[in-house]
């Protein structure tokens, strides 16, 4: 499926440093990438494209690109892969309550997105993958797993058993109960009769009358969610590859459940050496979602903000916090935006090295942007006479902030 277009990043002097991020699984703050100069590989959780981008989407996938810029400016290169799940429960249920084809419904909230991305400077992945693009690997990935014994049918279904996975809980480290209120609030389906656990979850739906459906060795249906983003992350990175990412509501059962089902098709453990996870964004003291309605939509925002200061809000807060969006926050970054413009116009400014290692600093300890934002602020409110520092302090805005000014 096609991406989206990338900006040309500036070239910036010297390099960066290792990057150090919270990894869910090893519950500490770790270094995050190859273990040389190689190459960096990371998997992103992409969205269920039946409304528009919202900005709790816009804060995962911006932190997200910032590891992909620190990586890049550390010397890495790197292998992005993200998905969109182009066909799921949620998109069947919208299309159906506005009266559209779900193919279309999907098609044009990609579409947006992808405008929208482009729009905040997000770097594209390297593959994007559609759900739909790669049913039949889907299915392959699924068959494997019920030839390793760890899979079962129950009316036509397909569920993986969680008994069956030896290390089922390692990614969340949460209990059984904590498990069963997720399960059943994101998607599960805990209570229903005949599974051999409640947490078993669902590999393969067989057909349904009205629901789209594939043909496979498994009967005509459709794929389970969490088996979509193991068999897409396998296909393109290999096993252990460095970054499993998303927002933070994907750590169960998202994530455990697909790490599981890495580990048993393909018998090594971990599925990703890291698991990282960004915050949830609220609006009117709720977390931002659409099953809520409480949302601000990105291609909505950007006819009253510039790009560049919706992403200088998002970057306001850590990538691991939970915060709350209001408009205030979008006039503070305005104007942070408009006085980082008017400094780098100048014809001379304090000297911008210092800043640069500064920025690089606070960067690759855990994603700082807090701090990095701060540097610039320091730098913009001050004289100086050096007169290459204001276009050093352009490229790296651009280059590692993702901010064009």
């Amino acid at each position: 499926m096609r991406s989206w277009s990338a900006p040309e990043l500036p070239r910036l002097p010297g390099s960066g440093h290792r990057l150090r991020l919270y990894d869910t699984a090893a519950r500490q703050v770790r270094e995050v990438g190859p273990a040389g100069p190689g190459e960096a590989r990371m998997y992103v959780c992409g969205v269920t494209p039946y409304d528009a981008t919202h900005l709790g989407h816009a804060n995962t996938y911006v932190a997200f690109d910032m590891v992909n810029r620190v990586w890049r400016d550390a010397g890495h290169r790197v292998h992005y892969v993200q998905n969109a799940t182009d066909v799921d429960d949620p998109l069947l249920e919208r299309a159906e309550a506005i009266g559209a084809d779900w193919r279309e419904l999907a098609a044009s909230e990609i579409d947006k997105y992808r405008g929208d991305m482009a729009a905040l400077r997000v770097l594209p992945p390297r593959e994007y993958v559609a759900v739909t693009e790669v049913i039949d690997e889907i299915a392959e990935t699924v068959v494997r797993l019920r030839e390793k014994g760890v899979a079962y049918e129950l009316d036509g279904d397909v569920y993986f058993s969680a008994a069956a996975a030896p290390k089922f809980g390692a990614v969340s480290g949460y209990g059984e109960e904590e498990m069963l209120a997720l399960f059943a609030e994101r998607g599960g389906d805990p209570d229903r009769p005949g599974k051999r656990h409640r947490l078993d979850w669902l590999l393969w739906r067989a057909e349904r009358p009205g629901e789209p459906s594939w043909p496979s060795p498994l009967g005509r249906g459709r794929p389970g969610w969490h088996i979509e983003c193991t068999t897409i992350a396998l296909a393109n990175l290999g096993l252990g590859f460095d970054l499993m990412g998303g927002g933070s509501d994907l750590v169960f059962p998202h994530h455990e459940m697909g790490a599981s089902e890495g580990h048993v098709v393909t018998g090594e453990w971990p599925f990703a050496r890291s698991v990282v996870h960004s915050g949830m964004v609220a609006l009117d003291g709720e977390k931002m979602s659409k099953s809520r309605g409480n949302l601000v939509f990105v291609s909505e925002l950007r006819r009253e903000l510039d790009p560049m200061a919706i992403r200088l809000a998002l970057l306001a807060h850590h990538y691991r916090a939970d915060w709350e969006w209001t408009p205030a926050l979008g006039r503070a970054a305005a104007e942070r935006l408009a006085r980082w413009r008017a400094a780098v116009a100048r014809d001379r400014g304090p000297d911008a090295r210092p800043l640069l290692a500064t920025v690089r600093e606070r960067l690759a300890d855990d994603l700082d942007t807090p701090g990095a934002l701060a540097a610039v602020d320091a730098w913009a409110a001050a004289d100086g006479d050096d007169p290459q520092a204001p276009a050093l302090v352009r490229d790296l805005a651009d280059a590692l902030l993702g901010v064009a000014l």
